[in-house]
């Protein structure tokens, strides 16, 4: 929520050593989703990444300044963490957590639960640089955006999603990182062509170009002073952009209620498997029940259900209504249900296609 503690009335500091690696990312424009009224309530913006954005990240700072400059005093930055000073007032939350991977946060499912808590209509996300060090492919990489990107929409159907191409880094222990950000940036502009919906647009902003080592970090990696003013001048006008639209359709529109639902395999067996499947509000408005319609990959069958209501069609689809007693849901609260499946002994792992309906 917004920090307003007044840290200090001294303008930005040299930033001291950051004690972890960072992670950013980067992209070019994909295209623009239609203007739309802007939602009641402050627009939630999720600061997401490594310590580059969130050690300090004073970045930020000058980010959320430039927007109060600019009018745009409706803005909320939203994450599990809490502002880390930087010396002038600013709303510090984030999710900026030094040291990650984004292929790690991708890999142990670690986003959903940080979504869950927040509920941001736009993701500003600048995320890859400890994967850049420990030279993970750009494969990699991009797999593990396209898994975040599709948490964020199960999340939100209408996230914004800003991705950077991160700043270079050149540090004194890693001779090869510096072509590896340039082969990692080259492959994001692509990325988010193929992964921008209009219903949720993704857009690239490039962090990398007029960056400079030597004279924008103090040790190859993290951003000074001069570094963050770089950054929060790319970041502005395309999340002023996306401001200026206005955010259709997120959890702070008022209006009609909206949920998501989630699968996980609890267990497998020979011909069989047993999975939960999660329901969560992403709405401003209460659920008052729920209805999930679950189509097992594979040719599984749905054949048992609990704390549900099963209903299953011939072709398999499976129609799961709440129990009464779990269908209210306020804002952001979520529910679950579990249940049994047959499996053909071809299969593969345990998935299926979700589809959730709100009642409100």
């Amino acid at each position: 929520m917004r920090d307003i503690r007044l840290l200090g009335i001294r303008t930005l500091p040299l930033l001291g050593l950051l004690a972890a690696l960072l992670l950013p990312v980067g992209v070019t424009a994909a295209p623009a989703a239609a203007a739309a009224p802007a939602a009641a309530g402050p627009v939630r913006v999720m600061p997401l990444g490594d310590s580059i954005t969130g050690s300090p990240g004073c970045w930020r700072a000058l980010l959320w300044n430039r927007l109060l400059d600019a009018g745009h005093t409706d803005v909320d930055f939203v994450g599990t963490l809490p502002a880390q000073g930087c010396g002038v007032a600013h709303d510090g939350d984030n999710e900026g957590h030094g040291g990650e991977l984004v292929t790690n946060v991708a890999d142990r499912n670690l986003l959903p639960a940080r979504l869950a808590a927040t509920l941001p209509d736009i993701v500003v996300m600048h995320f890859g640089t400890n994967d850049v060090w420990s030279n993970i492919s750009p494969d990699r990489v991009l797999a593990a955006y396209t898994r975040l990107v599709a948490q964020m929409r199960e999340s939100n159907p209408d996230m914004r999603v800003l991705v950077a191409q991160i700043i270079p880094m050149n540090p004194g222990t890693c001779a090869a990182c510096a072509q590896r950000v340039v082969d990692l940036n080259a492959r994001i502009p692509a990325w988010a062509a193929a992964t921008s919906t209009d219903r949720s647009p993704v857009t690239v902003v490039d962090q990398w170009t007029g960056f400079d080592t030597a004279t924008d970090t103090y040790d190859g990696v993290h951003p000074n002073d001069a570094g963050n003013e770089k950054i929060a001048a790319r970041w502005f006008p395309a999340l002023a952009a996306l401001l200026d639209q206005g955010v259709p359709g997120g959890p702070g529109e008022p209006g009609d209620a909206t949920c998501t639902a989630s699968f996980r395999a609890v267990s497998t067996w020979q011909g069989g498997y047993q999975a939960e499947v999660t329901v969560r509000n992403t709405s401003a408005a209460p659920v008052t029940g729920w209805t999930v319609t679950v189509v097992p990959a594979d040719g599984a069958r749905v054949g048992q259900v609990w704390n549900g209501t099963l209903s299953t069609a011939a072709d398999g689809t499976a129609t799961v209504t709440d129990a009464n007693w779990n269908g209210a849901l306020a804002p952001g609260a979520s529910a679950s249900f579990g249940f049994i499946a047959t499996a053909p002994a071809t299969s593969s792992a345990p998935a299926a296609t979700l589809d959730c309906t709100a009642a409100s």
